[in-house]
């Protein structure tokens, strides 16, 4: 009995020898694993960190874009993407994530130029016979002066002049316009569902970057807008925020608020004519955002969906060209909703070469609308 007594406390012995063995060896293993993590990672991570902060050094090579969605990753002078890097050391993430984000890597700088306009000495009250709309303003670009106006700074909804905005936003962001992209089922859907002006893509057709900008400006297209959105910032709630953004780096923050891509009607997506004539001045300043605001006619690329590409026009610049204005008009974006009805937004040169913007809002009709702006060129620039 005694002797069992002995021979199983020598046993219990030996097995917490073993557990303490084992405990000690688990240690050491996960002080070895640790260290080596230190080892491989740490030196790893510094490198990439080494990489993403060569701002000067680091290029963007065929992605088109320098958002957060630049799905293909942004291309290093090592030819190894910083977001594959990452994804070695992080695991799996998003790819959102993993990319170097709009505000940490721009291709090309943002326009930084502030905007503000005095009032002239004799500030002309643009309203008569011949002026419909109930709210406008006429800037001399030039000298940064308001030489008409009828209760500019009143709050007004701008409707699709909206899509200045949104031009210009991503044409801050976007380095190669003639990638390729396709057009998402979202995109699609919330022209459709919203019952709003549409270029008319197909979903999943190829078409460039260059083709949304054009598509969002001419025809007005929601469906542009969206994609283009959807491309730059990932999503277009995340796009709307760089719009409100870059509304309060041109300092208007304080009257001007977006909360939609489009201009469809939502309280919440305000903005002047004092407002309004400040971003179409930062956009004609954007040699790219000129270029569209422009063009009177343009034709997408050619795809499977379509053949011969969709030809779009700026109506509003057709209409208008061959009406006597005493100059030209140079660009324009026209809007409507019900609550501002007919309204735009253009930039004119005189025949002197003086330089101006007019904005109008809540003209009767598209036609009355144009009507005004002949009228404010005519009569009241030199």
């Amino acid at each position: 009995m005694e002797r069992n007594r002995e021979e199983w406390n020598k046993k219990i012995a030996r097995m917490k020898r073993e557990q303490k063995r084992a405990r000690m060896r688990q240690r050491l293993l996960l002080i070895v694993g640790v260290l080596a993590i230190c080892i491989i990672v740490v030196p790893i991570t510094s490198a990439v960190k080494r990489h993403k902060n060569k701002g000067a050094d680091t290029t963007v090579e065929d992605t088109g874009l320098t958002g957060k969605n630049d799905r293909s990753g942004i291309k290093i002078d090592t030819g190894e993407t910083a977001e594959s890097a990452e994804q070695q050391i992080n695991g799996s993430i998003s790819e959102y994530d993993a990319a170097t984000g709009i505000a940490d890597n721009k291709v090309k700088p943002k326009n930084t130029k502030t905007y503000s306009y005095n009032e002239a000495a004799n500030v002309e009250f643009l309203s008569g016979d011949n002026m419909t709309s109930q709210y406008a303003i006429l800037v001399d670009v030039d000298n940064s002066l308001i030489t008409g106006a009828v209760d500019c700074k009143a709050r007004i909804y701008p409707a699709s002049m909206t899509k200045i905005m949104t031009l210009l936003v991503a044409a801050e962001n976007i380095n190669d316009f003639d990638k390729k992209v396709p057009v998402s089922q979202d995109a699609t859907n919330y022209a459709y569902s919203k019952k709003l002006s549409a270029v008319n893509f197909a979903i999943g057709e190829e078409v460039t970057l260059g083709d949304l900008c054009y598509g969002t400006i001419l025809p007005s297209g929601a469906d542009a807008a969206a994609e283009l959105a959807i491309q730059v910032a990932g999503s277009m709630d995340a796009f709307v925020e760089l719009m409100n953004e870059k509304a309060k780096a041109l300092g208007i923050a304080g009257t001007t608020h977006f909360s939609n891509v489009s201009g469809s009607y939502d309280d919440n997506n305000y903005s002047t004519c004092y407002d309004m004539a400040i971003i179409m001045n930062a956009a004609m300043d954007d040699d790219y955002c000129r270029k569209v605001l422009s063009e009177h006619r343009y034709t997408t690329s050619q795809t499977t969906e379509h053949p011969d590409g969709i030809d779009i026009s700026n109506w509003f610049l057709r209409r208008i060209e061959d009406k006597d204005t005493g100059g030209e008009v140079i660009g324009a974006k026209t809007g409507f909703v019900v609550e501002s009805r007919n309204c735009a937004a253009s930039y004119y040169t005189s025949a002197s070469g003086r330089n101006y913007i007019a904005v109008t809002v809540n003209a009767h009709s598209a036609w009355r609308c144009i009507y005004d702006h002949v009228d404010i060129y005519k009569n009241h620039t030199t």
